[in-house]
């Protein structure tokens, strides 16, 4: 009783983190005239990125068991190939679902009015950066030069992702901002002009946001992780499906509210650059740092499974956006498909049929 508690308290922390995060973000990229691809792909998709990292960082940096130092590596790897797997299948279902389900209040209805050219070139950066990783599972893990060397690549592709969406033009309208939440906070500046708050006050609501999230997050992951031992069900199944949809709470609920609100660029570029951030940050944590885990084997099958289909679910969803230069949120949905598919896998895998 008390972790069902926990849970929805904590779900409720999530979704008001949520509604100050992108009414934050939006004027921290107003107040600094940054592109649309900086505040949806790198600004919104880092800062909702922390909960779903901080499990994997939690799994193989600090635990103090060196017993079960190789279980906590699984479950770091797990986490780390379940995050880009939720956001390419999971989180691009929800927003479709979304998108269809707000259709008639929207201005452009079930189309998506995108910056395919931003998401396009995020797919582009999460393709490489994600082969790369994956790829490293297939070095022999005493060939540590090797794999630091892949380390190197992937920070380098996303320090040269981001410089790249600098170079954006597309800059976020005033006139479309909702008042922001913690304006009254700065009182005087609030006096002055209640209409454009100052950047100090929209860098207080950011931070506050990202605490509520990440503590938010923390809690409803430990109260999932507490029910899940309750009820007896496989650990497997708690690093690969149960924690990534907990931790991906944040992009989803951001990705919601942006595509209610016909922010389709800042909605889905929370998603694809967060599935650049993960294709580069914590893989390469897992490539060094849980080499005897971060390979190919019997064991990790199943995780790295999740990477294929995750590769497939993002090219049929996006290279016919590519290709037609325009989105619709049916074409979403197919994420849901790649979902089940996996958690069939999965659940095949527990009742021992592979």
């Amino acid at each position: 009783m008390i972790q069902i508690v926990e849970l929805l308290s904590a779900l409720a922390v999530i979704l008001i983190a949520a509604e100050l995060f992108t009414n934050g973000i939006e004027w921290f990229g107003h107040s600094l005239n940054l592109a649309e691809g900086v505040v949806g792909s790198v600004l919104a998709a880092v800062g909702t990125a922390l909960p779903e990292t901080m499990i994997p960082l939690v799994a193989i940096l600090f635990s103090g068991h060196v017993a079960h130092q190789g279980a906590a590596n699984e479950i770091g790897v797990g986490a780390i190939l379940g995050a880009p797997f939720m956001l390419a299948t999971l989180a691009m279902f929800v927003t479709g679902a979304g998108v269809l389900a707000s259709a008639r209040r929207r201005s452009s209805g079930r189309h998506m009015s995108v910056d395919t050219r931003a998401l396009g070139l995020d797919m582009r950066y999460f393709f490489v950066a994600y082969a790369i990783a994956v790829g490293a599972a297939f070095v022999p893990e005493n060939l540590s030069v090797a794999r630091y060397a892949i380390v190197v690549v992937l920070l380098g592709i996303y320090v040269w992702y981001v410089k790249s969406h600098f170079q954006g033009e597309t800059m976020i309208d005033a006139a479309d901002l909702a008042p922001l939440r913690m304006h009254r906070v700065d009182v005087s500046a609030y006096r002055r002009d209640p209409h454009s708050p100052r950047l100090r006050a929209v860098s207080v609501q950011v931070l506050v946001a990202l605490a509520l999230t990440v503590g938010g997050a923390v809690v409803f992951v430990d109260a999932v992780s507490q029910l899940a031992t309750t009820a007896g069900l496989d650990p497997t199944l708690l690093s690969l499906v149960i924690a990534p949809i907990a931790t991906e709470l944040p992009e989803k609920f951001n990705s919601l509210i942006w595509v209610r609100k016909g922010k389709d660029t800042l909605a889905l570029g929370n998603i694809t650059g967060a599935m650049v951030f993960q294709s580069c940050i914590p893989t390469a944590i897992g490539v060094v740092l849980a080499a005897g885990a971060w390979t190919i084997s019997g064991d990790s099958l199943l995780s790295f499974a999740s990477a294929g289909i995750a590769f497939l679910s993002s090219a049929l969803i996006f290279l016919p956006m590519v290709r037609r230069g325009s989105l619709s949120g049916g074409q979403l949905l197919i994420g849901g498909l790649f979902y089940v598919l996996y958690l069939m896998l999965v659940i095949a895998h527990l009742a021992g049929a592979l």
